[in-house]
């Protein structure tokens, strides 16, 4: 018997002793395989700041296998963001899956306070013009505040849930909120448990017609008399959130991408 034991703890330490570098070796081959997502030229973020949202970037890219980019430059030439964030996919060919593949793309032009976002693939598809719009007004009040670290994560962070979602699906329906849903379950479930325990105790029988003598009841006079109607009209203004999506488009390189631009 003990010398079962003795050879079960030996194996143990042999599989252990082999186990730990594969996880180490692992552990080296992801840090290695993190990708540059982040091109500040226009030097928005400290090193550590740079750091972290690359590694969010890599993160939340992995999940959704495309690759999330952002680009800030000082565009002293003044060339239109559009047409810069169109170069950069070309030229540079980002895609998590190869070369010109998936990418979404945020551009910031520092020199006009504009920016742009492009989705590129399966991004196109699944962050279209209308969801790149939501993630801009998201983020163009932080970036105006010059809170850049915040608006990256944010756009990050939206781009990765958005694409959680079918096309076609508004991701920002108050009823995929987790917390919307855990309330109206419990409202339900409030209303049921009531329903319940009035009905436990027992069903009345006893209604306006059981003591009623129908020999002589009877609808004594009834009038009805139509006095007048009044319609008015009403213009119904239409909101308008102050940005311009921009729409897509197709690179000189022909990658057709959704997108969306405005000003901070």
């Amino acid at each position: 018997m003990r010398r079962k034991h003795t050879l079960f703890a030996v194996l143990f330490l042999i599989a252990m002793m082999l186990i730990v570098p594969m996880h180490l070796a692992a552990g080296e081959a992801s840090t290695t395989n993190i990708k540059q997502l982040i091109y500040d030229e226009a030097v928005l973020l400290s090193q550590e700041e740079y750091n972290e949202i690359n590694a969010l970037a890599n993160q939340y890219g992995v999940e959704r296998e495309t690759d999330i980019i952002i680009v800030t430059v000082n565009n002293e030439s003044s060339t239109d963001v559009k047409r810069m964030t169109q170069e950069f996919y070309d030229e540079h060919a980002p895609g998590y899956d190869k070369p010109h593949g998936n990418a979404v793309i945020l551009t910031l032009d520092m020199n006009s306070r504009e920016l742009y976002l492009a989705g590129f693939y399966k991004a196109k598809l699944y962050l279209d013009d209308e969801r790149l719009d939501h993630i801009r007004d998201k983020i163009a009040p932080d970036l105006t505040n010059g809170d850049y670290k915040l608006a990256f994560e944010k756009y990050i962070q939206t781009a990765h849930k958005y694409m959680g979602f079918k096309p076609e699906v508004n991701p920002d329906n108050i009823f995929y909120n987790v917390w919307i849903q855990l309330g109206i379950s419990v409202i339900l479930g409030g209303i049921i448990v009531t329903v319940m325990v009035l009905r436990s105790g027992g069903r009345i029988t006893v209604n306006s017609r059981t003591y009623e003598d129908a020999a002589t009841s009877g609808l004594v006079d009834c009038e009805d008399r139509y006095l007048r109607s009044n319609t008015i009209k009403r213009k119904i203004e239409k909101s308008s959130n102050g940005g311009s999506s921009g729409g897509g488009g197709t690179t000189s390189g022909g990658h057709s991408h959704s997108g969306s631009r405005g000003s901070f």
